[in-house]
């Protein structure tokens, strides 16, 4: 298989509130029907992933559909993890993990969240996982918004340049080679069709590429509002709330100038993004559930090679 379900990671991210995680699920459905062992990692003890899916919440990692996994990241339990795999005798790591003064200091540490998130994550893309658990084919990582998101992802290589040597700085530098490797870790911009999230996918685009050499490999213009009537339609339409008014009238009107809205910045991302967009429709709906991703998975699924 080749394209963007070949990497062994796709890292979802984009501006606050654009979809994130229905496009990270979309993916992972189109992963998990193709045959690949999929899981959708969430990062902060989310679970909207498991809840759209299968209406609760996942344990720390399951199976929720056929090939399809997930896992919410918790950090506290990454760090837990990680001492256990380093440290050469399990009472010390317990005696660690308990200390509350240890605590504090990690979580003080600029960064220290982050890194541990990635590495977990690093640890699930990994053929001979540090936990010894089963190895998956792709791993969806559904990330924070896109200023929280790029200091996930910048976190390995700012530990292994401040911290020079020791078991840290190698296993950072470790991460960091995977998560700039583009055979290995794929991109994924998300933006609603807006002005305030094409420019922040935009600008996330130059800093990935900036700070950590890193390029998206598509973008997902989300939450696309249909058209719903022709100009002159419209045109009758404002006479009629000229004259004697409605309430129906206005509220269509005000959609279909919500979606001729769209198209502006919908053509400024494709003329300004250096990678293929693909979009997905607005679901009317105020709760996702697995036919409405399943629809989106389908839509996903003609643009991925």
């Amino acid at each position: 298989m080749s394209g963007l379900l070949a990497r062994d990671l796709v890292v979802v991210t984009g501006k606050g509130g654009v979809g994130k995680s229905t496009v990270a699920a979309a993916l992972g459905l189109v992963a998990a029907r193709r045959g690949l062992r999929t899981i959708v990692a969430e990062v902060s003890a989310r679970d909207d992933v498991s809840r759209a899916l299968r209406g609760e919440a996942a344990g720390r990692e399951e199976e929720i559909l056929p090939g399809l996994h997930h896992l919410s990241v918790d950090p506290q339990e990454a760090m837990e993890e990680y001492l256990f795999d380093q440290l050469p005798s399990r009472p010390l790591a317990d005696l660690l993990t308990s200390s509350r003064t240890f605590t504090y200091l990690t979580a003080a540490t600029p960064g220290m969240r982050e890194l541990l998130t990635i590495g977990k994550v690093w640890d699930l893309a990994q053929a001979e996982r540090r936990t010894g658990e089963h190895a998956y084919d792709l791993v969806v990582l559904d990330a924070p918004a896109t200023g929280h998101g790029l200091a996930v992802l910048g976190a390995p290589r700012t530990f292994g340049e401040v911290a020079l040597a020791g078991p840290i700085a190698r296993q950072a530098r470790t991460i960091d080679a995977m998560l700039t490797d583009p055979a290995r870790t794929g991109v994924v911009a998300v933006a609603r069709p807006e002005e305030m999230p094409v420019s922040e996918a935009l600008e996330l685009e130059r800093a990935l590429s900036a700070e950590l050499g890193v390029a998206v490999e598509l973008f997902v213009a989300n939450g696309l509002l249909p058209d719903r009537f022709t100009q002159d339609e419209a045109a009758r339409m404002r006479a009629v709330v000229d004259g004697a008014g409605g309430g129906a009238v206005q509220a269509a009107l005000a959609a279909h100038e919500r979606a001729r809205a769209q198209r502006p910045e919908l053509a400024r991302l494709r003329r300004d993004a250096s990678a293929p967009v693909a979009t997905l429709p607005f679901l009317f709906s105020d709760v996702l559930s697995p036919d409405g991703l399943g629809a989106l998975a389908d839509r996903l699924e003609r643009v991925l090679t």
